[in-house]
């Protein structure tokens, strides 16, 4: 099965996933969390690594103080792959052993020792490759005609209704004041 690789690189603050075949992942098998392996067996020659993490096929954490190969339930108070409830309170958890094996879908490492190519430059240049393609979709989204809403100058001034008198009766409770100039 296909393991995915992600490496941390603590210089630039970056991290970048590689996915390894069959035959490299193979070479993984049996090492163990925070022991570090030579950049060979992914094909990065000059690079060391540190084993700092990972998950299985079921996305249960890696633990270090979980021995072997495979899944078990353990009882534990706090770390990985349990979140502080109380204080003290300690659950049965399922957690993957510390060993890499076939069950091991993604691997955390982190670059112990740099080679002389970069890696990260390496995966960067690969993605400015790739954006061209990326971008054709958003160009041709652009060049599709829309339909065109009128503008505030297009439309027509909305025609005022005349308001009709006010009440003051109504308004103030008492009867209006006003004289009528007719009957003066």
């Amino acid at each position: 099965m296909a393991l995915k690789l992600n490496i941390g690189d603590p210089k630039s603050k970056r991290t970048v996933q590689i996915e390894l075949d069959d035959q490299n992942s193979q070479a993984l098998h049996g090492k163990q969390l925070g022991r570090t392996f030579k950049g060979e067996l992914v094909d990065k020659p000059g690079y060391e690594f540190l084993i700092t993490g990972g998950s299985d096929t079921a996305g249960f954490p890696m633990r270090n103080d979980a021995e072997g190969e495979g899944r078990r339930k353990i009882l534990i108070a706090h770390g990985v792959g349990n979140r502080q409830r109380r204080k003290g309170m300690r659950l049965r958890r399922t957690v993957a052993g510390n060993t890499v094996s076939a069950i091991t879908a993604q691997l955390n490492v982190k670059i112990v020792k740099h080679g002389s190519k970069p890696l990260i430059e390496e995966q960067q240049d690969a993605a400015k490759e790739e954006k061209p393609a990326a971008e054709q979709p958003a160009e041709k989204a652009a060049e599709t005609p829309k339909e065109e809403k009128p503008t505030a100058k297009d439309e027509k001034p909305a025609e005022k209704k005349p308001e009709a008198p006010k009440d003051e009766t109504k308004e103030s409770g008492k009867p209006s004041e006003k004289k009528d100039e007719k009957t003066e």
